[in-house]
């Protein structure tokens, strides 16, 4: 990702920008630390049910034989941590882009084509976001609960994902106002293929 035009340094680290970029940035960054602790809560808790069901083998009924809805809270956990962790990988880099083509265009077709990437994903993901808020609100009106052993409102786990992708369409924003004041490419690395 190219470095900001104040002090050359990578977009999700500089801190001499607006202030509301920081503040984005900042909600990047504690989205993306939320969805790696979910990933370790994740690692825990299918941990503590393999450890049961050892402990269920070796000494049976001395302790429960599994967590209940584990896998359904494993899963509700794995898509707010995808979901969280979308704006944070954009603004870092690290979703997967593949340049062979865009890389041998001048530097000037590559700034037309970014933005016009951008765009397009700020529409998608602003109607998918859209969708999910829909989902959201139709989950609160009807009731609905998950199927496992603990019912879980699946407004919940639905909320958090249309957050992350509302999140997702702000950072695709956010890198486009990046990109229309430098004034040249800023999702290219020489390290992508």
């Amino acid at each position: 990702m190219a470095g900001c035009n104040i002090c050359n340094r990578p977009f999700y680290i500089c801190d001499k920008g607006h202030s509301m970029s920081r503040v984005l940035q900042k909600t990047y960054d504690i989205c993306g630390m939320l969805a790696g602790l979910l990933i370790l809560v994740i690692c825990v808790l299918v941990s503590a049910q393999i450890l049961l069901n050892a402990a269920g083998r070796v000494l049976p009924g001395a302790l429960p034989s599994t967590i209940p809805s584990y896998a359904d809270f494993a899963g509700f956990m794995l898509a707010g941590a995808t979901f969280l962790a979308l704006a944070h990988t954009l603004r870092a880099g690290g979703h997967i882009r593949v340049n062979l083509v865009t890389a041998r265009l001048p530097d000037r077709a590559q700034f037309y084509l970014e933005a016009a990437v951008l765009l397009i994903a700020a529409a998608l993901v602003a109607f998918a976001a859209w969708f999910m808020v829909g989902l959201v609100i139709e989950s609160i009106h009807y009731g609905d609960v998950s199927n496992g052993i603990i019912p879980v409102p699946l407004w919940i786990p639905q909320t958090i994902t249309a957050f992350g992708m509302g999140l997702l369409g702000v950072a695709i924003l956010h890198t486009l106002v990046d990109l229309l004041s430098v004034g040249r490419p800023v999702l290219t690395t020489p390290d992508e293929v």
